[in-house]
């Protein structure tokens, strides 16, 4: 396992004047290859500025994107675009505002907020105010730190890529997981009604969420079952276009979430997309603060809930990604903070 230079821990958190005392626990990625990386360490606190704010996290969730950050030829590509990754990870948070940078309006100390940060796998972690909204007030903390990354790109390439109508038909195919489980229930809220495909143990809580029919995929091909849908959101991303076109009706739109399962497959993809703009869509879903709110009001009403299988402290991040990486995950992953 390579080792990350342990200046680079520091380097983060370097900017603004700020007491040197270690304040606050984190965990830090200090090489590359396995769960094993990960150390919890104590180290000072991020620095706030004029545009952020300081939030004490009270839950985070993995994404497949810290996973992968676990890959040094992932931090060579993020680093290639400007976007050095932190040695903490974790993006997804819930929590209670601790301060405000002088510029920022519309927060304050006690608010709890949810969204996206730096290095949230922390007693407390920086976010831009963009990148916040008010915690929905039926909600949990773990049950609104599952939703940012993941409610996002559901929410974004739902209703804004494949531009769902009430009465459509879509198919949702990898719905098990944490995109998948919010994109059922989206596609559910937006009018459409939603056939969801996963692996059997995921069947009956498939339907409890709001699938109008369940596929799986262990024992029959969604590409072959001569059904057509209007949109097929494709999280599983193991299937190539072509056979996920065979489903579509003739103006569908297959709209591709998931990372290729191989990294020399991503170019292809990305030609496909070319090929065909208007059909083939990739999504990267974007941080807002308007569809941050948005998520909020589906559980507001009702609509939306977070799917958790499993919580852990934060001393317990290294067994939370080895049971991550085993593929089986219904919904979401969890990190607790007190």
């Amino acid at each position: 396992m390579r080792s990350f230079r342990h200046e680079a821990v520091n380097a983060s958190f370097s900017g603004c004047a700020h007491d040197t005392a270690t304040d606050m626990k984190a965990i830090v990625q200090t090489g590359y290859g396995s769960p094993d990386a990960f150390e919890l360490r104590e180290i000072d606190r991020p620095n706030l500025t004029d545009d952020t704010i300081l939030v004490r996290v009270r839950a985070a969730s993995i994404n497949a994107l810290d996973a992968h950050l676990l890959r040094r030829a992932s931090h060579v590509f993020s680093t290639l675009f400007g976007k050095r990754p932190s040695p903490i990870r974790g993006v997804d948070l819930a929590g209670v505002v601790e301060a405000c940078g002088q510029s920022i309006s519309g927060f304050k100390p006690g608010d709890e907020v949810f969204g996206v940060g730096r290095g949230t796998f922390a007693d407390f972690a920086v976010a831009r105010a963009i990148h916040l909204a008010p915690k929905p007030r039926n909600a949990t903390f773990e049950q609104a730190a599952a939703m940012p990354v993941a409610g996002l790109t559901a929410l974004q390439g739902l209703r804004d890529k494949a531009r769902v109508q009430p009465g459509q038909k879509v198919l949702i195919y990898g719905a098990g997981g944490g995109t998948g489980t919010f994109a059922v229930q989206i596609a559910r809220a937006l009018g459409a009604h939603v056939t969801a495909v996963t692996r059997t143990e995921h069947m009956d809580f498939m339907r409890a969420i709001g699938a109008g029919e369940v596929v799986d995929y262990t024992r029959d091909d969604f590409t072959r079952r001569g059904e057509r849908y209007d949109a097929v959101f494709d999280i599983g991303a193991d299937r190539s276009s072509a056979e996920c076109e065979r489903t579509l009706t003739a103006r569908g739109k297959l709209v591709r979430v998931g990372a290729p399962k191989s990294a020399a497959a991503l170019p292809a993809r990305l030609i496909e997309s070319l090929l065909q703009p208007s059909r083939r869509l990739i999504l990267m879903a974007r941080v807002s603060h308007d569809d941050l709110v948005a998520l909020s009001d589906l559980v507001e009403a009702g609509q939306l809930t977070s799917v958790i299988d499993r919580t852990f402290p934060l001393d317990g991040v290294p067994e939370a990604f080895r049971y991550f990486g085993t593929g089986r995950v219904r919904g979401k992953v969890v990190i607790t903070i007190s």
